[in-house]
């Protein structure tokens, strides 16, 4: 990576956004890069929509603002293609992932892609909820966001991933957790 890589999440609190950006990030850190990972909060209550953000850069940050050109757009809730502009600032070569089991085709329709825009699509909380028995989606998306980047190495996120949530939930939450960035790495598609 030669470049900064800005990246947008798009969420509702309470499904782990922010923790996502800060877990991402923190992977890419221990991989030897400059990082940032803040939110951005509208209504602070659970389900209302917010942002997170992260940079991602081989040198020094020196920005300090919201990302408004991100490389990559994260919707970790689908249904806030109804409400939210999703692709403002994508820049022309950017990439979606979105958290969803299905619609792929209305999703594309609804992004209307530019020509060297990509579109990924992972059922990030179907993974979550196989793997540790909840819907929350972060985990998930931290995976299939660390293959489509090409940013962070599978090990790197599985080790984040365990420490970060090691220090907060059971053994057997963890190990979910866990199970569910690998299989959404694996699992994450280009429509």
């Amino acid at each position: 990576m030669y470049r900064t890589i800005e990246i947008r999440w798009h969420g509702r609190g309470g499904q782990g956004t922010v923790t996502a950006a800060k877990t991402f990030a923190n992977a890419c850190l221990h991989s030897g890069r400059y990082i940032q990972a803040f939110p951005e909060y509208g209504p602070e209550r659970s389900g209302a929509p917010l942002q997170a953000y992260n940079r991602i850069s081989p040198k020094k940050l020196q920005r300090h603002c919201p990302v408004s050109h991100p490389d990559i757009v994260a919707i970790v809730d689908a249904s806030l293609l109804n409400w939210v502009d999703v692709t403002a600032g994508l820049c022309s070569e950017g990439l979606f992932l979105v958290n969803t089991p299905n619609h792929f085709e209305t999703i594309k329709k609804k992004l209307q892609l530019k020509p060297k825009q990509k579109l990924y699509c992972i059922d990030a909380s179907g993974i979550a909820l196989a793997s540790f028995g909840q819907p929350f989606p972060n985990s998930s998306m931290v995976g299939a966001l660390g293959k489509i980047s090409g940013l962070v190495e599978l090990d790197a996120l599985l080790k984040d991933v365990e420490n970060s949530f090691g220090k907060k939930f059971s053994k057997k939450v963890v190990s979910g957790n866990v199970e569910a960035v690998r299989r959404s790495w694996n699992e994450v598609a280009e429509i």
